[in-house]
């Protein structure tokens, strides 16, 4: 299959459990060093991560370390990103098993879009959260193309 110029390659990572499928675009799966999703030649320059509630819950509070570790990296990339496959409503609502506190939990992801300078989106579900990234990595793809004009 043949790509138009305007056509490029999304990375998946390797570690990522459960991946987006996007129909009409070519697809590889490699390790990344940040985040599961990247385009291919870009893959220092944009990172975006993908969390479900649950995933998200978890990671703010009992995998918050290792978390935090993978947010220093994302400092180093252009662009940096986390999709969250939730709306902000439903967000506020933390899974049954999670002790973690709603309004620490957003706290949590306010400060670290400051601090390590990552937008945070709110994904009504995982359809519009693969819609959203798929669309994400196009504009950093289109702008860095615009740029070098």
């Amino acid at each position: 299959m043949e790509f138009k110029k305007d056509e490029f390659t999304i990375i998946i990572d390797t570690r990522e459990s459960l991946p987006y499928e996007f129909p009409d675009v070519k697809t590889v799966t490699r390790k990344l060093d940040a985040g599961d999703y990247s385009i291919e030649g870009y893959e220092t320059r944009i990172t975006i991560e993908r969390k479900t509630l649950a995933d998200a819950y978890g990671t703010i509070g009992q995998g918050r370390k290792r978390f935090i570790n993978e947010l220093e990296r994302f400092k180093n990339y252009e662009y940096a990103a986390i999709v969250i496959e939730s709306d902000l409503k439903n967000f506020l609502q933390p899974p049954p098993y999670s002790k973690l506190n709603p309004k620490s939990a957003i706290n949590s992801l306010l400060m670290w879009s400051i601090r390590y300078k990552t937008y945070v989106f709110f994904a009504h579900d995982r359809n519009y959260g693969m819609t959203l990234t798929l669309r994400l990595l196009e504009k950093f793809r289109k702008h860095c193309n615009e740029s070098k004009k």
